[in-house]
């Protein structure tokens, strides 16, 4: 367990997860499905200690600064990032915009960003309905970062020129979530704030899955964030808070943020409920980030033993608490498999014994997302793995071929 200074006694056991309504429907064989749900990380639901804290919390005005929880929060998580201080924001989608609008106050400004990123491709284009902003993308690379040729010579191109967008920023994205929770090595950081210093340009990190990146690569988050101007965390995903995030960076750039976020409506007034989770989050990351990342590699590592003309895994590439599953035939969509590991039959129990849901993301046009979390225990993980295999040998049976 994290340990963080002034960390309150909380109690230990952790809630059991509860199942979604859908699961508890009765089925024509009489049995109540094992919902495993592996879409997303953000489908936890609080712990036991995040309801007590939460139950407990201290609380005040957080838009006139009297929110006690908040405060503290936003101390413990600035000095865990070695940022100079953070803010607390409802979303991560909004703890982007903010650093955007923060760092581009020109309209017409450029930031410089993956094709595939979360913040390009999922936030609704925020950045250029709110912010005005362009945005230049590159090419993600399979391991989620970006060739630095590639990004040298795009901000040459613009340089100094009255024609072309004037370059500001570059987002990266720590864990990277289309290329499946990848961790951007820490050399590569150097590198991009070396070239951000020779242009002087700024640095955001989308930082939603940093304290992934940080487990696994086995350092304290400041030393991957040093090498950046600003970055977001969210506290819904990984560390299973229910809602919250935070946009951190120097003193003025918070200052500036502050005013975005109440631009943009998010103060929230008596928030100490929802920063009492997060903290809880927080001091727990590190036990609960590597139970989620062996789960993973554990599931990953089944699913390439399996051996199946149905679907592949590459275990070297799984980082953090994702997995990408690759549908390896082309008459079965990612859509398709994803129903039928929802799906219980009379012939998965009768032949297994038990009646297991397992739910999934159809992430691309030949692949599916699995992700781990808080909710998910080794136990789930060898159910999931168990219930693709069956799905599987089913599939391949129903093309009249033996596995």
């Amino acid at each position: 367990m994290t340990t963080l200074p002034g960390q309150p006694e909380l109690i230990k056991a952790a809630a059991p997860a509860e199942k979604d309504e859908a699961a508890k429907a009765p089925s024509s064989w009489g049995a109540q499905p094992h919902v495993v749900d592996l879409r997303s990380d953000t489908v936890t639901r609080p712990s036991a200690a995040m309801r007590q804290a939460m139950a407990q919390a201290e609380v005040g005005d957080d838009d006139y600064g009297e929110d006690p929880t908040v405060n503290e929060l936003q101390r413990l998580a600035a000095q865990l990032l070695g940022m100079e201080e953070a803010l607390f924001v409802p979303t991560s989608t909004m703890a982007n915009l903010i650093a955007v609008m923060c760092h581009c106050q020109h309209r017409g400004a450029q930031l410089l960003v993956g094709r595939e990123s979360h913040l390009h491709v999922f936030e609704q284009g925020g950045v250029a309905q709110v912010a005005g902003v362009h945005s230049q993308v590159l090419q993600d690379l399979p391991d989620g970062t970006l060739d630095l040729d590639e990004l040298e010579s795009t901000v040459r191109a613009g340089y100094g020129s009255r024609y072309h967008p004037r370059s500001v920023l570059i987002c990266l994205e720590n864990t990277h979530s289309s290329a499946g929770g990848r961790v951007l090595p820490l050399a590569y950081l150097r590198e991009v704030r070396l070239l951000a210093d020779r242009y002087r340009l700024r640095i955001h990190m989308d930082g939603a899955r940093l304290m992934n990146a940080a487990v696994a690569q086995g350092v304290a988050p400041a030393q991957i964030t040093q090498h950046c101007d600003s970055v977001s965390l969210c506290f819904s995903k990984g560390l299973g808070a229910p809602a919250g995030a935070l946009v951190a960076g120097c003193r003025e750039f918070v200052a500036e943020a502050w005013r975005m976020r109440k631009l943009l409506g998010g103060g929230m007034r008596q928030a100490g409920v929802l920063a009492a989770a997060a903290r809880v989050g927080l001091e727990r990351m590190e036990e609960t980030l590597q139970r989620d990342h062996s789960n993973a590699r554990s599931f990953a590592q089944g699913v390439w033993e399996l051996g199946s003309p149905i679907c592949s895994v590459d275990p070297s590439a799984v980082e953090t608490n994702m997995v990408l599953v690759k549908v390896a035939v082309p008459w079965l969509s990612p859509e398709k498999l994803c129903e039928r590991m929802q799906a219980v039959s009379e012939e998965e129990v009768a032949e297994t014994g038990r009646a297991v849901s397992v739910r999934l993301f159809p992430w691309a046009a030949r692949s599916l997302r699995a992700v781990w979390h808080c909710d998910v225990s080794a136990q789930d993980t060898q159910l999931a793995a168990n219930k693709l295999k069956f799905v599987a040998e089913q599939c391949w049976r129903e093309r009249g071929a033996a596995p």
